[in-house]
């Protein structure tokens, strides 16, 4: 089942959270910049060791002071036109997170909405293709979860998912 709640992704309680990362992977503004501060300075030190990540890829760290065990760092397409790739690369990066999460042995995982923020991906398009891509996994995890910051982003997501508010 996919969970779509309104809350901060860094208080939640599940193996893996994803981080809607930038190709450094070294910290950001909006949900990056707020893993990186509660997991603490060894999140960075971790993310340092990869030299970076292309679009639509994602590695995956120790959460350190997060609740979480890991944090699937995923890096989403920057929206330009829509016709250089986006879509694909958006559903690409969320099929990497879950790989990756699984391949640790995460039953649980959290996602923020990638790619809608600062790289303004368009947020109804975004909603359905993230959802396509999780609802693929919902029979190998216990609990996935689409942690929206605003109530603007719970209701495109619940709207695209089917169950209103």
């Amino acid at each position: 089942m996919i969970e779509i709640v309104q809350s901060d992704i860094t208080r939640l309680t599940v193996d893996a959270i994803v981080n809607a990362a930038n190709t450094t992977l070294l910290g950001g503004g909006g949900v990056d910049g707020a893993i990186h501060r509660a997991a603490g300075p060894e999140l960075l030190a971790a993310c340092r060791e990869f030299c970076g990540c292309p679009t639509g890829e994602a590695r995956v760290t120790p959460a350190f002071r997060l609740r979480a065990r890991w944090v699937v760092h995923a890096v989403g397409p920057i929206w330009q036109d829509g016709r250089r790739g986006e879509p694909a690369l958006l559903a690409h990066v969320y099929e990497n997170a879950l790989q990756l999460a699984w391949a640790q042995g995460a039953r649980s995982i959290a996602f923020p909405c990638i790619s809608t923020g600062a790289y303004r991906f368009p947020k109804r398009d975004a909603a359905h293709i993230a959802l396509g891509v999780l609802s693929r996994y919902e029979d190998a995890f216990e609990r996935i979860v689409v942690c929206c910051f605003g109530e603007e982003d719970v209701t495109i997501y619940r709207d695209a998912l089917g169950v209103g508010a």
